[in-house]
């Protein structure tokens, strides 16, 4: 009997077990299967599983291992897909009742490419409605629950991947972010992820009947979240790069030139507050980057504020354009998040986007000059902990807090920065961690840095979902 049980294991052991036949890719589904059996009615992540589909591939997998063909390096490793991913011949329905009939014909670019690294495909999880939240309640399917704390939000948008992953039901999946849709989770539910530069992994829809707004061509990406930085990384790898269906994604290599091994320290970022804890839990990644030879310094990027504005802009701008295009998909509790999130900010002109484009640039040149010095930059994913279900649609204040809380990540996606997250430990019984944003392309020193933060602290989940 092996000395933990698989749906415990990391996807790297479980396809070097596979691979070795050790274990088949069948007992390894049957394991995840029977978890998420166990505990999904407690946190309510997975939202569509697919039994019969992913035993079939699961048998395909073993029978490639007894036939000694090439195996990819994460073959027969179960994997779990966000629903607004394409999976041919499974709606895409982004979780509202509106798009709950949308079939998909032909997987996305990033669920092909997991198959083509020999992965098979598990389940479906939760997300807010079109991802327009940062708290996981969609009106499809209702809310995904912390497995840390029951009835406390797990972020979003991907949501439902980070709880699946964290509670053991599934041990890597995809997720995308606009606005920390795979760091938010992330953070909330003690796991890791990567939010990929814009360009280094393909994303979109054939399902869609709209192309991608001017917000997520600029800002949004498709990325990994797993237990180990270093499935993260493994996962990255198989998805990346150039691809047909998106006119932007490029091959680039994931390992770049050296560069020096300085980290600005942000504990405590400006325009908002930052809980004790979370602030330590930053400095807890300091202090293991630093005694790993890296050069640390608390020091804030420039025009910080000037980053926020100009998302929350960009963001505006295009949400005023769809709002009639979405008014009859999103629910009640999406469009009262719009609602009150939109207030104080007067309509966008012709002349306040141009203007907000070319702060955008001298945002980024500001960063980019500040980069040259700092290679990485290290501070809080939120700057409070996960909180209650229903508080960001409370009233004003509190939706608004909710982006306060969330403002450390939109930089990264303003910018078309990678950031990796990490875990840094538990405090008041929820995870800490820190999120990690690097140069342009330069996703390796991210995953270099956290992977450092991981072995110093150590790796959080699995774990039972708790009251």
């Amino acid at each position: 009997m092996m000395a933990k049980e698989l749906w415990q294991r990391s996807a790297g052991k479980l396809a070097r077990l596979i691979r070795d036949g050790e274990v088949s890719s069948r007992e390894v589904v049957d394991s995840h299967l029977e978890r998420i059996a166990a505990v999904n009615d407690a946190i309510n992540a997975v939202v569509e599983v697919r039994p019969d589909e992913v035993r079939k591939e699961a048998d395909l997998a073993d029978k490639k291992v007894r036939s000694g063909e090439p195996l990819g390096p994460l073959h027969g490793v179960p994997f779990t897909i966000k629903t607004n991913l394409d999976v041919a011949g499974y709606a895409t329905n982004e979780g509202t009742i509106a798009l709950k009939d949308r079939m998909a014909m032909i997987d996305a670019p990033t669920v092909q490419r997991m198959r083509e690294a020999g992965a098979v495909a598990l389940a479906r999880t939760n997300m807010p409605d079109l991802g327009l939240r940062l708290n996981t309640e969609s009106s499809l399917y209702g809310p995904t629950h912390n497995p840390w704390r029951h009835g406390y939000t797990v972020g979003g948008s991907s949501g439902g991947e980070a709880a699946s992953i964290a509670s053991g039901m599934s041990p890597i999946g995809l997720g995308n972010d606009i606005g920390g849709s795979l760091r938010n989770p992330a953070f909330a539910c003690g796991i890791a992820s990567i939010k990929p530069s814009r360009g280094r992994v393909p994303s979109g829809n054939k399902s869609s009947d709209l192309e991608q707004s001017i917000q997520e061509q600029i800002m949004c990406v498709d990325g990994v979240l797993a237990r180990r930085v270093a499935d993260v990384r493994t996962g990255l790898e198989a998805i990346m790069g150039a691809h047909p269906f998106d006119p932007q994604s490029i091959d680039a290599p994931l390992v770049g030139r050296p560069v020096a091994r300085r980290v600005a320290l942000v504990p405590n970022p400006s325009n908002g507050e930052t809980h004790p804890d979370i602030a330590e839990g930053v400095r807890v990644a300091g202090r293991a980057l630093e005694a790993a030879g890296y050069e640390v310094e608390e020091i804030e990027p420039p025009m910080f504020f000037d980053a926020l504005f100009a998302w929350t802009e960009l963001m505006l701008a295009g949400a005023a354009v769809e709002a009639p295009m979405h008014a009859d998909r999103v629910g009640a509790d999406g469009l009262r998040f719009l609602e009150l999130t939109e207030v104080g900010f007067p309509a966008a002109t012709a002349e306040s986007v141009y203007l907000m484009h070319q702060n955008r640039q001298k945002v980024s040149r500001a960063w980019r000059e500040f980069m040259t010095t700092f290679p990485l930059i290290v501070g809080p994913t939120w700057t409070q902990q996960p909180f209650v279900h229903g508080f960001d649609i409370t009233d004003t204040e509190s939706a608004l807090k909710v982006l306060e809380i969330a403002r450390f990540v939109m930089p990264a996606n303003l910018m078309g920065l990678p950031a990796a997250c990490v875990p840094t430990g538990v405090a008041n019984g929820m995870p800490t961690g820190a999120q990690i944003i690097g140069g342009l392309f330069r996703e390796d020193t991210c995953l270099d840095a956290a992977l450092v933060v991981e072995e110093a602290v150590g790796v959080l989940t699995p774990i039972n979902p708790r009251d």
